[in-house]
């Protein structure tokens, strides 16, 4: 999953990016308005976290112009403001939903769980199974057989976006615009190698799914 975190404080974002990292999230951050509407521009994102306070445009502006455009990417809107006023403009610019600093982490990752559960995201349940293969999307954990496949936090990203995208082949951009971020050196050979070291931990624990190459066209996790 690929998230576009805009905050203007640099703290605040080291911190929210670094956690968003340790739980297999892609995230791409930016300073001000103008950077986020950009950025959302030309990069397909799963998830916006939108700071009100920001230079350039605000969050209530940003959001606005997100949904005018027609874009329906799910929008979490992330302020000090917490007046019922304030939470309700932010809603109405268009907003999923509105936390208020400070904010425990535990809680900003459930309402991004719940925010990508819905529709316009496909949904992702708890639990996704693919053959013998089962993903806890709760706990990040996989299994093949009932067993545990001990998997890095980026094995684990690219180990879900496979299984919940299984029988389609996916090509290497897609696969570095929602598992990887922006820092993303496309002429590395980064993929190759996690996805070498994941079908060699699936090849361990399943017989089905497999994980093959399509050569010239991607890769495809084939039940």
């Amino acid at each position: 999953m690929r998230i576009l975190l805009a905050e203007d404080d640099k703290r605040i974002a080291r911190f929210i990016q670094k956690g968003l990292k340790e739980n297999a999230y892609a995230v791409d951050h930016v300073a001000d308005g103008e950077d986020a509407l950009y950025q959302i521009d030309v990069n397909d994102y799963d998830l916006a976290i939108l700071d009100v306070n920001m230079p350039a445009k605000n969050g209530f502006e940003v959001c606005e112009e997100i949904r005018s455009s027609g874009n329906t990417i799910p929008v979490l809107m992330l302020t000090a403001k917490d007046t019922v006023e304030d939470r309700i403009h932010g809603l109405d610019t268009g907003a999923d939903d509105y936390l208020t600093k400070p904010f425990e982490f535990g809680e900003l990752l459930a309402r991004l769980r719940a925010l990508l559960r819905r529709p316009r995201s496909e949904i992702l349940p708890t639990k996704i199974t693919a053959g013998e293969l089962e993903i806890d999307t709760r706990s990040q954990t996989a299994k093949g057989n009932g067993e545990n496949i001990v998997l890095t936090t980026k094995e684990y990203a690219l180990l879900q976006y496979f299984v919940r995208n299984a029988d389609r082949v996916i090509g290497r951009e897609e696969i570095s615009e929602h598992v990887w971020d922006e820092s993303f050196d496309p002429f590395s050979n980064l993929i190759e190698v996690y996805v070498n070291r994941l079908r060699q931990k699936l090849a361990k624990s399943v017989s089905a799914p497999t994980l093959k190459t399509r050569r010239g066209s991607g890769y495809i996790l084939e039940n």
